[in-house]
């Protein structure tokens, strides 16, 4: 069992970029070719929540602060609709003076059907099912100096590493970027994870952090952000800055297929696990994932790809290329109960609204989608065992008069 947060060692683990945990790709439904489409009022879901309309306000008013970043005009599609930025944003607002009455489900599903308008991805005319996962927010014991003790570096993005926008060389690239750095006058592949483990970024970049774990750092590496605990009781909060640019793979799929651990026993936890009881094959599991993670100090709490709060049990992310960023949603997953002592009893049914405000790597398709758990023991657990079918829903409530 991982120990929990206040032990020495601590290990837990996060979001992003999302990113975003997906073990092995042969879960992925298949949603290839799938599409945004309206649903009929006939076939709505029932609009039940089972969550604290509290954090449903909070996730919502992250939603209009990105909207309101925007210009009123921008476009914003839901499948073959079109929508304005500024129009969503005086939708939601519309939404969130509703929320303050403290609606029931009736309430709720009345409001939408008179104000809103809903769309799903289907397939062949059928809605898709995606494969949900989650993130939380980690917090790793760390030290501001390096010792014998703490002497892994959560670095800070590298001098030497360029970004190469190949739209500005290209029409046919729009918005496609690589990194690497220069070797002599050419432009090469960035330091991957194992090169950079073996001491390649020495006066290269200047470790934001050190810590004691290089499991819990991998974890850090893979969500994305958290939270470095001090001695002292000061956190520092660090976020993704950006990558070396290299592919992420799946160590999951790795144990998977030399036969760590079994398809089915598959979670976060069952990785550090085999890690912990085999150190022995830690470098070469690790270093099967070339994608390294560089990181920068802020002054807020965990934000997603929009440069908004995000909300724990509230916030998504999806592949932002292919779906509405920032809107409304409605899902149904299922979540972990447990013991006293945190094992999992069993997972029943959960459906709520939140909103769709980051992304991930891993995050890719329209077959999935990860869900923010927060921080603590709980999300921890719910974040490293969530694997499961769901729905989803996307929300447009129109701005009024």
């Amino acid at each position: 069992m991982i120990p929990p947060i206040k032990q020495v060692a601590v290990f837990s683990v996060v979001f992003f970029v999302s990113v975003f945990f997906l073990w092995f790709a042969d879960s992925v439904p298949d949603a290839s070719a799938a599409g945004i489409e309206k649903v009929p009022v006939d076939q709505w879901p029932a609009f039940e929540d089972d969550g604290d309309l509290r954090r449903l306000s909070d996730a919502v008013s992250g939603s209009i602060e990105y909207y309101e970043r925007l210009p009123d005009d921008r476009p914003v599609s839901f499948g073959s609709d079109r929508y304005t930025a500024g129009g969503l944003a005086a939708g939601l607002r519309r939404f969130m003076t509703f929320l303050e009455t403290g609606p029931g489900a009736d309430e709720l599903r009345a409001f939408i059907r008179e104000n809103g308008a809903v769309y799903t991805r289907k397939k062949d005319g059928r809605p898709v099912t995606l494969l949900f996962t989650g993130y939380f927010e980690p917090e790793i014991a760390g030290r501001l100096e390096r010792c014998d003790t703490f002497r892994y570096p959560v670095y800070g993005r590298p001098d030497d590493l360029v970004v190469v926008r190949l739209a500005d060389f290209s029409a046919g690239c729009d918005e496609k970027t690589l990194v690497g750095r220069l070797n002599g006058k050419e432009v090469v592949p960035y330091f991957e994870r194992g090169e950079i483990d073996d001491g390649a970024l020495e006066g290269r970049a200047d470790p934001v952090a050190w810590v004691s774990d290089p499991v819990a750092l991998f974890f850090l590496h893979v969500q994305g952000s958290g939270r470095i605990a001090l001695e002292d009781g000061r956190h520092i909060n660090v976020h993704y800055d950006i990558s070396n640019g290299l592919p992420y793979k799946s160590i999951g799929r790795y144990l998977i297929d030399r036969g760590g651990v079994a398809a089915a026993d598959m979670s976060m936890q069952a990785i550090a696990d085999y890690i912990r009881n085999n150190p022995e094959e830690k470098k070469d599991i690790l270093q099967h994932n070339p994608r390294y993670i560089f990181f920068k100090k802020t002054k807020h709490d965990v934000r997603g790809s929009l440069n908004v709060a995000l909300t724990p049990e509230r916030s998504v992310a999806l592949d932002q290329r292919i779906s509405p960023s920032g809107a409304l949603l409605f899902i149904k997953s299922q979540k972990p109960v447990c013991d006293a002592s945190g094992e999992i009893e069993k997972w029943v049914g959960f459906s709520r609204f939140a909103a769709n405000q980051d992304a991930g790597s891993a995050i890719r398709g329209p077959g999935r989608a990860d869900l923010f758990w927060g921080s603590g023991e709980y999300a921890q657990t719910a974040a490293g065992h969530m694997q499961h079918p769901g729905s989803l829903y996307f929300i447009a409530i129109l701005p009024g008069e």
